[in-house]
């Protein structure tokens, strides 16, 4: 009994080692994820004006401008 368990066990290995390796050479024409190109992704846009750092800069630029009084 024990040694027809290891017989299955053992078929139930190979057989899933060949199907890994089949996926793994795109045999079968599907592409598996580690196949396929990565796409890019853009660069994260700011969501709002205090994410975006020119607006800060500019807020910042306009406050020190207020700040000087005339004629410095």
């Amino acid at each position: 009994m024990l040694k027809l368990l290891l017989v299955v066990v053992l078929f139930a290995v190979l057989t899933y080692a060949t199907f890994r390796v089949i996926e793994r050479r795109g045999v079968t024409g599907s592409p598996t994820p580690l196949d396929r190109p990565r796409s890019r992704r853009p660069a994260p846009r700011p969501v709002a004006p205090d994410d975006d750092e020119d607006f800060l800069r500019g807020l910042n630029r306009r406050r020190r401008d207020q700040d000087q009084p005339p004629g410095d």
